[in-house]
């Protein structure tokens, strides 16, 4: 253990070592990203590593790790959402035994991140997965694709990235006074991760 880490109280030692398991998630999985993320501030660092944590975990659970792992359609479905509701319970309690789900949760706590943001992340993951009606049949489910309608598909991009820019939005926000204009302004270019609306 780290002199710095050995020096700190047990919650900040595990907060810390949390933080440090989400840049490992971060590093191990896109080399580009994570050199990127050494280009911001270190008061904003950190706090964009949690969020693109947690969002990567997610996203393995649903774009095949699990189901290679052995899990069921249905046990996927549990699993996401295990995630999604320790992420909520971390957001209120503060804590996780999920070091990627606590440092999220600390980043979320500290940047004004709530279930307006998070509830539409996991439901567009959801998506990502076969329909309960497959994932509970006794036969195996054909492969699974999805056509979206216009409004489908607005709220899952919603969800998988526009969000995902607004959380970011948060982190860079916090603790800076704006008005609401400017922050009309910064959540509509935070939301240009997805399509343009009809509007």
């Amino acid at each position: 253990m780290s002199r710095a880490l050995d020096r700190l109280a047990s919650f900040d030692r595990y907060s810390a070592t949390a933080e440090r398991a989400s840049k490992q998630v971060i590093d191990a999985y896109s080399t580009s990203f994570g050199m990127a993320t050494r280009l911001l501030g270190r008061r904003h660092r950190r706090h964009v590593r949690n969020i693109y944590a947690l969002v990567r975990v997610a996203d393995e659970l649903v774009d095949g790790v699990a189901s290679e792992a052995g899990l069921t359609p249905l046990q996927q479905h549990r699993a996401l959402t295990a995630l999604a509701e320790e992420t909520a319970s971390a957001l209120a309690l503060g804590y996780s035994c999920n070091p990627v789900v606590h440092a999220f949760a600390r980043t979320a706590r500290e940047s004004g991140i709530d279930a307006t943001l998070i509830d539409p992340f996991f439901s567009s993951m959801r998506a990502d997965l076969p329909p309960l009606s497959e994932a509970t049949s006794e036969t195996a489910p054909s492969d699974h694709v999805v056509a979206f309608g216009f409004e489908a598909h607005r709220d899952y991009v919603h969800g998988s990235a526009e969000v995902v820019g607004l959380m970011c939005l948060r982190v860079f926000l916090r603790e800076e006074p704006q008005d609401p204009e400017q922050r009309r302004m910064l959540e509509h270019g935070a939301r240009q991760l997805g399509p343009p609306s009809r509007t």
